[in-house]
This record gives C-alpha cells, sequence and structure tokens, in this order.
C-alpha cells in the first residue's frame, strides 16, 4: 500500500490516563477490538474494524498530564520538511521529528491559534487500514476562533486549495486535494463555553447513530450535540468517560441537499 499524498488525514489516536476503560468504552461503542505489544515506545495498542486497523490507543508517558484527545495525523513525505514549514509560519512543533523503529517518523504540532495535530511520514505503517466504513475514521473539522490564521497557516504547510460554503452565516471551509475534500474547518461559534480550546474534531462511521449515542452515554460517555440529521448523515457530537471528544455518524441516513461551495482564491 503506497503512503497517502501529502496532507492527507492518515491516522488518528488518542492518550488514556486509563487505556483499559477506553479499550472496554470504545470497544462498546464503535465495535473496536484491539492487539498490541509493549516496545521502546510504549504500549501503543491499535484499534480494529472488521480486521482493519482504524486508530489506537496509548497510555501517558511517564509525567504527562495533558488531558485525553483524538490527535488527528496528517501524511508527509518527509517529516522534517514539514515540521520546518510549521515552524515558518508560525507554528510550533512540539514533539519529534521522531522515528518509531521501522513504522514510520512521527511530530506533533500546533498551528498559531493552539490546533494540535500529528504529522506521520509513512515507514512500515502507512495508516488507516480501511476509512467509512463501520468503526472506521470518516471525516475531521478544524475547529477555531481564529479561522483566518488557521486557513493561512495550513495551506502554507500542505497543498490544499479551499472551498467555502456559500452561506454568509456559517463560517466553514474544505481543504481539497486533487479535487476531493479531505479536511473541514468551521470557526467555533458561541455555543461552544468559553475557554475551551481549539481543536479537531474526528468523526467515526457508525452503523446506527442514535444506537452508537445510547451506548456511548449509557457507558458514561456525555452527548455534545445531536443527533441531527444532514445532506452527510445523521451525526453526534460525544465525550467519553475520560474528557476526549469525538464524533459519529451514520453516512446512509441524509437529509436535504449539499450547500453549494466556491473556490477561495
Amino acid at each position: 500500500m503506497a503512503p497517502p499524498p501529502e496532507g492527507t488525514p492518515c491516522w488518528v489516536d488518542a492518550t488514556f490516563r486509563d487505556p483499559d476503560a477506553a479499550r472496554r468504552f470504545y470497544g462498546d461503542v464503535l465495535g473496536w477490538s484491539f492487539r498490541g505489544a509493549r516496545s521502546q515506545h510504549g504500549d501503543y495498542v491499535r484499534a480494529y474494524a472488521d480486521g482493519k486497523a482504524v486508530a489506537a490507543i496509548v497510555p501517558p508517558l511517564p509525567g504527562q498530564a495533558a488531558p485525553s484527545q483524538w490527535c488527528l495525523y496528517l501524511a508527509s513525505a518527509d517529516a522534517a520538511a514539514t515540521a520546518r514549514r510549521i515552524r515558518d509560519h508560525g507554528g510550533e512543533v512540539l514533539t519529534g521529528p521522531v522515528r518509531i523503529g521501522d513504522s514510520g517518523t512521527m511530530c506533533l504540532a500546533g498551528d498559531p491559534g493552539g490546533v494540535v495535530f500529528g504529522v506521520w511520514q509513512a515507514g512500515r505503517h502507512k495508516g488507516f487500514e480501511a476509512t467509512a466504513g463501520p468503526g472506521a475514521y470518516c471525516w475531521a473539522e478544524i475547529l477555531t476562533r481564529e479561522p483566518e490564521r488557521t486557513d493561512a497557516f495550513f495551506t502554507a504547510v500542505f497543498p490544499y486549495h479551499v472551498r467555502r460554503i456559500e452561506d454568509d452565516a456559517t463560517d466553514f471551509r474544505v481543504f481539497d486535494l486533487g479535487g476531493d475534500g479531505v479536511l473541514g474547518r468551521m470557526r467555533m461559534t458561541d455555543a461552544f463555553p468559553p475557554g475551551t480550546p481549539p481543536f479537531i474534531s474526528v468523526y467515526f462511521t457508525v452503523a446506527d447513530c442514535d444506537d452508537a449515542v445510547s451506548r456511548a452515554t449509557e457507558r458514561g460517555g456525555a452527548l455534545r450535540f445531536g443527533p441531527v440529521d444532514g445532506p452527510f448523515g445523521r451525526v453526534a457530537a460525544l465525550g467519553d468517560p475520560q474528557g476526549a471528544t469525538f464524533s459519529v455518524i451514520d453516512v446512509t441516513t441524509r437529509r436535504g441537499e449539499a450547500p453549494a461551495m466556491t473556490e477561495v482564491p
């Protein structure tokens, strides 16, 4: 399997204080199974949907006290070169680049407004073995209060073309690669509590959105938004019991027309 094009979302993982509890929660809600092994890089346990690797769950490093949060990785042909562009355009490299055995090279970074994301230069591990099917990654959106800085940064670091929704009431843009939308960007509104930091919302596909919401809330998760029908599916935003936010979407249940989009020069 060839590595995905530069800037393509290619992997997600999250650090949990209680990884065993996280595996139980996501196994019940998303139907994941897990395999992993101890290495010099820690206990990196991969999640599988229908036998395909779709995500990973890891414990914190010694002394690490950051809150649980899903991290989206964007593909890079040269992580060191991407890290230089991140710095050159006002971002911050938080970790790395560091080689992870023969799996690949990674770094963690933040855009000028504080949106944290990962960069992955593939080695043996190319990224998602499946997308869009039940339990697998489907989509992601950058949620930020500084959209102009975010747009300028990501289009300088990665070869994105940008389209915007033709609706002055909604500040939403799509980053394209090769004519396909790969990542969304939305301005955070007053619907988000004051002090909520910017973040990337990761969407996982489910067969039934309402059922996934029920299973999540019954197991200690919190419903943040929805479920609501839209032109791309029925979606809900959730928080897991350890505080990580994620969204679920049933792409078979669609209502309404997709919004008109205009290319941004």
